[in-house]
């Protein structure tokens, strides 16, 4: 049941992702069209232009109604295109009524119709093109969800066996509490521990939903189950038994009714989809405008002291997948050997190029390449090195939500960071506002809040004096 190569939950795409995509492609080839028209037919009035701009909306809007970017998976070729034809059918009817209401026409009638046509022709091949890369992918697992099962039950079983069906999921495990009692495999799926095993299990990046396979009598067990999985960044969900034919409805619409989402964060693809196209337009801007400021910093740390001039750490990304991030050294070469220590006011590992640096957060800059691999983003909780202690103990084990900080990539700016809690937590307080706070960006994230962050940090680093970093 597992693909071929695990790849981790924020390397893949969903289908909703690519619907989305799919439908802003098509608009801009309406558009394009529309504006070629305009140009051929020398469309230079309100009455001429009008009719291209709102045949193009009806047919984005008429394509939409049909459901053309379902992209069901059992939807054959013939029956795909066939929806298309009935979006651009209704399309060409409101564009008729529209027609109709524009005369006299500032064009012939005729040149309406041929752009028209060239439209449903233009958008029956792009339909076609990506009916054969979801038929791709899908064959290829790309756009198959990873799930794990919680629960060795018939429920479980079922729900294992529809998967093999359909190959709607991929299910890469099995966990049950009952562990010393529980079969060796469900259907074929072997069973990885408990669910102590299961939060510490590594293979959870790479998992997009956790599926409660346990039978919804069994209340008790479900409360239990669900309290104690709250803590995972991963989406949670109760599989409520409705037959085969549930599973397989609980397959198609995974994210929908009869799976029952109980924690974590389902993701928004549109806003996902925003966030990533502002991450790429800006941080590409930032990258350009700041090469210079970098390449003097680089010549000042090999100048400064010996070592490389970038140095690369293990951090928690999204999902709690670890990640290589980038920084500019500020510590003596070999002082960031043995286990992960928070940096301290006067600590004798900083060096002096590294002094300077680091008030100001310039040797984040390199992190802009996180940011162009979509590994991380602008805006976001800052990522914390996988190891890292406060006092002696593991600061991730002190406080039950810290996990929740992962449903969202890491950032280079946060709005932790432009509300003060910048620099170590080396205290069990510090950890939980830092935590508290990266919470609630997660729950509130939105484009607007983004750019406040972004406009909000410089004068957060200029007076933030008193910050140890």
């Amino acid at each position: 049941m597992r693909p071929a190569a695990l790849t981790s939950a924020r390397s893949r795409l969903t289908g909703r992702t690519l619907s989305v995509i799919f439908r802003l492609a098509d608009a801009m080839a309406l558009v394009a069209l529309a504006g070629a028209a305009a140009i051929d037919t020398r469309a230079t009035t309100i009455a001429a232009l009008t009719p291209f701009l709102a045949g193009a909306c009806a047919m984005s809007w008429s394509l939409l109604i049909v459901g053309s970017y379902g992209l069901a998976q059992r939807e054959r070729l013939g029956s795909h295109l066939a929806r298309v034809a009935g979006g651009l059918d209704l399309a060409g009817l409101v564009m008729g009524v529209l027609l109709a209401g524009f005369r006299p026409l500032a064009l012939p009638l005729g040149d309406y119709v041929t752009w028209y046509a060239g439209c449903a022709g233009a958008l029956t091949i792009l339909h076609g093109g990506w009916w054969l890369i979801v038929r791709r992918w899908r064959a290829e697992g790309r756009l198959t969800p990873n799930i794990v099962v919680v629960g060795a039950t018939a429920n479980a079983e079922l729900l294992v066996q529809a998967a093999m069906k359909t190959r709607e999921a991929a299910v890469l495990g099995v966990f049950d509490d009952r562990a010393g009692r529980a079969p060796r495999d469900i259907a074929g799926v072997a069973m990885l521990g408990d669910t102590q095993a299961l939060l510490d299990h590594r293979i959870m990046p790479y998992v997009d939903k956790v599926v409660i396979a346990v039978p919804q009598v069994a209340h008790d067990r479900v409360r239990e189950l669900i309290e104690r999985l709250s803590v995972l960044p991963n989406e949670v969900m109760l599989f409520v038994d409705q037959g085969p034919a549930g599973c397989a409805a609980a397959l198609s619409r995974i994210a929908e009714a009869p799976l029952a989402p109980v924690s974590g964060v389902a993701r928004d693809e549109r806003r996902a989809l925003v966030k990533r196209v502002t991450d790429l337009v800006i941080g590409t801007l930032a990258l350009i405008a700041l090469s210079p400021v970098m390449a003097l910093i680089a010549l000042a740390i090999k100048l400064d002291s010996p070592g490389p001039v970038f140095f690369r750490q293990r951090r928690h990304g999204f999902n709690s997948e670890e990640i290589l991030v980038w920084k500019f050294r500020t510590m003596a070469e070999g002082s960031d050997r043995g286990p992960i220590r928070q940096v301290t006011l006067g600590d004798p590992r900083v060096t002096r190029i590294g002094r300077l640096l680091r008030p100001l957060s310039l040797d984040e800059l390199p992190q802009l390449f996180n940011v162009l691999a979509g590994e991380m983003s602008l805006v976001g909780p800052r990522p914390h090195a996988v190891g890292m202690t406060t006092g002696d103990s593991l600061s991730a084990k002190l406080v039950a939500e810290y996990a929740h900080r992962h449903r969202m990539k890491p950032g280079i700016t946060g709005w932790a960071a432009v509300n003060g809690s910048r620099g170590p937590v080396d205290t069990i307080e510090l950890v939980r506002r830092r935590v508290a706070l990266d919470i609630e960006y997660v729950e509130r994230q939105s484009l607007m809040l983004d750019l406040i962050i972004l406009l909000r940090t410089i004068p957060c680093l200029l007076g933030d004096k008193l910050a140890v970093r």
